[in-house]
């Protein structure tokens, strides 16, 4: 796909294209890919007899659309990405934010909330963008854009 897009072929996303989404966002873990991983996985466990008594269940998953945010490789991973975010004290008296993740520069993210429809809290800000210290976010996700 990178090739893809550095040739300018047709049919890719537009955020792709416009440099605005890294390939690597795009690859995902597939439901076939988990099960082809429990297969192999659990083949190997009864071989090697790694479990004794042979008595267990092996479930494999991936993060999902939804996926964790905790460390900053994991922000800078997702620039360009919808995210939702929780901080533990308020930033312009609000400690919800949703929008796109535009930049993580040293300890601090940068979130345009023009992105999305903003709670009417958020809108009271006044703001387009905000940027919240990685120590202060409780909880952060990526928000799914089907």
């Amino acid at each position: 796909m990178k090739a893809e897009g550095a040739s300018g072929a047709e049919g890719l996303p537009e955020r792709l294209v416009a440099g605005n989404l890294n390939a690597d966002q795009l690859s995902g873990i597939t439901h076939e890919d988990c099960a082809a991983f429990s297969r192999d996985f659990g083949l190997l466990l009864d071989v090697e007899d790694l479990v004794p008594g042979a008595q267990y269940t092996l479930e494999a998953s991936s993060p999902g659309l939804n996926r964790k945010l905790s460390k900053p490789e994991d922000f800078q991973r997702f620039v360009g990405c919808l995210v939702k975010v929780q901080t533990f004290e308020p930033v312009r008296n609000n400690r919800h934010w949703q929008g796109r993740l535009t930049a993580v520069d040293g300890n601090t993210i940068r979130i345009d909330l023009s992105a999305t429809h903003q709670n009417s809290k958020s809108r009271k800000t006044g703001v387009n963008q905000v940027e919240i210290a990685l120590g202060n976010i409780e909880k952060a996700n990526l928000v799914p854009e089907i």
